[in-house]
């Protein structure tokens, strides 16, 4: 069973990365939803052209979008070209849509798109349920990242010395 697992794991090809949602947000959990594209979007996503930095979730009459993406024009693409920061839908059941509308209108959660990346042939998004940082928290991280690779660093060094 881990061997399946592993393998479904190189079945994905990530597209995009959003390292600032790391930063700015600690990501309580994580779900996959597909999402709507239409045929340029996808020729786009392929090439790598996507930029998830200000994008986020939200759910409007039952139905979960995803907004602010930049998905860049396909450059070969003719008048059919879509509309870089359209409202894309996302696709996941209704019964986990309810549960994070849940979550994000009691708790002050937020929705964040942390990856985009193919699966099977299909594109689909990772959203976090993230809650904002403050300052110190931010501080507080570059400060242990810090500390972690000065001791990588004096390790280093260390294992140098005894040859």
């Amino acid at each position: 069973m881990a061997q399946k697992s592993a393998a479904a794991k190189t079945d994905e090809k990530i597209i995009a990365d959003n390292r600032k949602a790391r930063h700015d947000y600690f990501i309580e959990e994580s779900y996959e939803a597909g999402i709507a594209l239409v045929g340029t979007e996808v020729k786009s996503c392929r090439l790598g052209r996507v930029n998830l930095r200000d994008g986020y979730a939200a759910i409007q009459q039952g139905d979960m979008f995803l907004e602010n993406v930049h998905i860049s024009p396909y450059e070969q693409g003719n008048r059919f070209n879509h509309e870089p920061l359209r409202k894309r839908q996302l696709l996941m059941h209704k019964g986990e849509i309810l549960r994070l509308l849940g979550k994000v209108k009691e708790k002050g959660y937020t929705l964040v798109p942390l990856r985009l990346y193919f699966k099977k042939g299909r594109v689909k998004v990772e959203i976090g349920l993230a809650k904002g940082k403050k300052t110190y928290d931010k501080r507080d991280d570059i400060a242990a990242r810090d500390v972690e690779r000065e001791m990588a660093r004096a390790m280093r060094s260390k294992g140098r010395d005894i040859d």
